[in-house]
């Protein structure tokens, strides 16, 4: 980890896996995709993509899903709790990781900046002011 940097843990519901990030999120968001409502038991998923270096501790179980787009991403698991905590897209895990905005249980973490699968999102779920919407991933 840079020694200049802001430090942040996020870890599981029973504490067994963790993974700490150094500095901002390079960006945060929330997905209303059915894959991410399904994934997180959500309406939506919240998330924060940092860049390396990162470091994981503990076991995590592991899932590759492929996105609308052909993506595939590998997402971990604790195999004790259950809880989703974090993911890299298949063949750009050099770019960084997203992690679980929950998961740092901090209540001044940055908000998010992006919403993506619009189409889907719950009627009743309201966003931040100012928030760039898109109604399916723009990337």
């Amino acid at each position: 980890m840079r020694n200049d940097a802001l430090i942040r843990t996020a870890s599981c519901t029973c504490g067994q896996l963790s993974i700490e990030v150094a500095g901002e999120p390079r960006g945060v968001g929330v997905c209303h995709c059915f894959a991410c409502q399904k994934r997180t038991g959500s309406v939506f998923a919240a998330l924060a993509g940092f860049a390396p270096p990162y470091k994981v501790r503990g076991m995590a179980s592991e899932y590759v899903r492929t996105g609308d787009a052909g993506a595939q991403f590998r997402f971990r698991f604790c195999p004790v709790c259950g809880t989703n905590l974090f993911h890299t897209e298949e063949g750009y895990e050099a770019r960084g990781v997203s992690v679980a905005a929950g998961c740092f249980a901090d209540p001044n973490f940055p908000s998010p900046q992006v919403s993506v699968y619009g189409c889907r999102r719950h009627s009743w779920v309201e966003l931040p002011p100012g928030i760039a919407t898109h109604d399916k991933d723009p990337d």
